[in-house]
């Protein structure tokens, strides 16, 4: 794939079947960085930009009153016998383009792509993202490697991120927590296992209180945030015939962005305190995001809620408009494709809504 074959100004549909068809998981984006790159600079003009890693940036100085902020991550999942793209038709889903990368978020990237080499006379200043490293543990993710060593590309007055949303906006996002509650022994042979002290055997508490866990639902600007703490692994024994002498369980706990990280690990402490006190657990902390406020009372993202005839709800996982948030800068999540099927073999998204989404940016992107 070069950049030849992106080619901004087309349909957007087909822009994003070709940014699919070129394979980007995550720490392996040089190729679609560097398509992305040679076509912002053979085919939008007025825009400075530049390359940084795998991470394009591009952005207007028109002096117009206001910036707005378009970002996407480039990378993918691992791919799953899902590429290249195909496309569908039928009566159920109607046209449809397969493929990894579809849904989690080259079709977002695509509109991005498309807006920046057909915009005219837009009312803001535009400043587009596109970075790496997404799909895994925060510490590699390229927007964070711009905030620290490029603050000021992430200045704006709203900033929209192509996350899959199904057309609708989905504002804020719930923060991530993940823990490692361990437990140690004694190893001993199984045949006299009374010689030993069974690590494994201190979890249960952990899962039977998990079992028992009700979450909480949270409305916050008229958006509802639900909750969830889940054990998502489990590790320890040595041998068929050992007791082991270490075991722990991993819970990952999704918060409402009412709570902050702090609150939150204070949280699964009181949830687990019984487990961690009567069986001596552990505590580490193994992964952590802010969740972030919808602020869609800001004025440049309530202008884009009228855009969207005033439809939004709540982000239920954690996205990167938490960095957004944490800079001052409102930012929501809006790009097609329902995000159940992100990551997933069988990742689509409707055509259709890769037209709505495109018309509803280009209606506000314009004024």
């Amino acid at each position: 794939m070069t950049a030849a074959d992106l080619d901004l100004r087309a349909d957007p549909v087909e822009l994003t079947a070709a940014l699919v068809d070129i394979a980007s998981e995550s720490g392996d984006e040089a190729a679609i960085a560097d398509a992305v790159e040679s076509a912002l600079r053979s085919q939008a003009t007025g825009f400075e930009i530049v390359r940084d890693g795998n991470r394009v940036l591009a952005r207007t100085d028109r002096g117009l009153p206001s910036r707005v902020i378009l970002a996407g991550h480039l990378d993918t999942v691992p791919v799953a016998g899902n590429l290249p793209h195909r496309r569908t038709t039928d009566d159920d889903e109607g046209d449809v383009v397969h493929g990894c990368g579809t849904v989690d978020m080259k079709s977002g990237d695509a509109v991005f792509l498309h807006l920046a080499a057909t915009l005219v006379d837009p009312a803001h200043d535009l400043t587009l993202i596109f970075y790496d490293c997404e799909e895994i543990a925060a510490k590699y993710n390229g927007l964070g490697v711009i905030e620290r060593e490029l603050p000021d590309w992430l200045r704006g007055d709203v900033a929209i991120l192509g996350e899959p949303t199904g057309g609708l906006i989905e504002a804020g996002c719930q923060g991530t927590l993940r823990v490692r509650l361990s437990a140690s022994g004694v190893r001993a042979h199984s045949a006299r296992s009374w010689m030993g002290d069974n690590a494994i055997h201190k979890l249960g508490g952990v899962l039977t209180t998990l079992s028992r866990y009700r979450p909480r639902t949270v409305d916050i600007d008229g958006c509802e945030y639900r909750e969830g703490m889940s054990a998502v692994g489990l590790g320890g024994g040595v041998a068929g015939n050992v007791v082991p002498d270490a075991a722990y369980v991993d819970v990952n706990f999704r918060f409402a962005p009412d709570r902050s990280v702090e609150q939150a690990l204070a949280h699964v402490r009181d949830v687990f305190a019984d487990s961690i006190a009567d069986a001596e657990l552990g505590v580490e902390v193994i992964d952590s995001a802010a969740g972030a406020l919808p602020g869609l009372s800001n004025p440049a993202a309530a202008a884009l809620v009228e855009a969207a005839d005033g439809r939004f709800r709540a982000k239920y996982g954690w996205t990167d408009v938490s960095r957004f948030s944490a800079l001052g800068i409102p930012a929501v999540n809006l790009g097609p494709g329902d995000p159940s099927l992100a990551h997933r073999v069988d990742e689509r998204v409707p055509v259709s809504q890769i037209g709505q989404v495109a018309d509803l940016l280009r209606a506000f992107l314009t004024g």
